[in-house]
């Protein structure tokens, strides 16, 4: 089952690639990154993934994120968000 969540964020779209990155990726909960372009970013890894969609609107950041057994994770990351 894939979950969706919406967050937004105050920083540029490089940014939230590198706040993702350190979250979820080596150093973080260790999951690979699949994919990657300056849009949109793809973790695996622990029988999961998670998509990360980035989009500029107005002087926000909006990302979409859709999670496979990594829903606790993905909220926490959301909640967490300046």
């Amino acid at each position: 089952m894939h979950v969706e969540f919406r967050g937004e964020d105050k920083t540029v779209a490089g940014e939230t690639i590198q706040q993702l990155k350190k979250y979820f990726g080596k150093g973080g909960l260790g999951l690979e990154i699949a994919e990657e372009t300056p849009q949109c970013i793809k973790f695996e890894g622990g029988g999961g993934h998670v998509i990360a969609t980035i989009c500029r609107e107005g002087d926000k950041t909006r990302i979409d994120l859709v999670t496979q057994e990594w829903d606790y994770q993905v909220k926490k990351f959301v909640a967490d968000l300046p």
